[in-house]
């Protein structure tokens, strides 16, 4: 049983690098099969907003390769991104749960030289909110 939730910290952390996952389809499924919310909120929480910080020391140490393929946020992206952190500052990283664009906020985070405990509390808040909204939604679905 806790192989299930450890499961679905590992996709949470994977789907806020560079790496292909969908954490939110398997937190569905999981919740389909019963486990328990809160763990479920936990371990995808826990494990996204721990994925983010690849994506922060990444822009704080190896910015200087976001033309490569392998970084986690397009060019685009992080022109976008950096644009919003001019405007708003830290405060956009409470953006870092949006599908599109929440990963490169993330990066641009560790190249504007964001404190770490700022950038986990602001992080963690926005994706804690999102997890807790798709399990309330399903919840009221079913």
């Amino acid at each position: 049983m806790i192989s299930a939730y450890l499961l679905l910290f590992a996709a949470a952390f994977g789907a806020a690098t560079l790496l292909p996952f969908y954490s939110e389809v398997l937190l569905i499924a999981q919740l389909e099969a019963g486990l328990l919310p809160f763990w479920l909120w936990l371990a995808a929480s826990s494990g996204n907003t721990l994925g983010a910080g690849v994506n922060w020391w990444m822009g704080a140490k190896l910015s200087h390769y976001a033309d490569r393929r392998w970084f986690p946020a397009r060019k685009k992206d992080l022109e976008r991104a950096q644009g919003w952190f001019a405007r708003y500052g830290k405060w956009t990283l409470l953006m870092s749960w949006l599908p599109i664009g929440g990963d490169a906020l993330t990066v641009v985070g560790g190249i504007m030289r964001v404190p770490a405990l700022s950038f986990f509390t602001l992080v963690a808040i926005g994706k804690s909110l999102r997890y807790a909204l798709l399990i309330l939604g399903y919840n009221a679905a079913v």
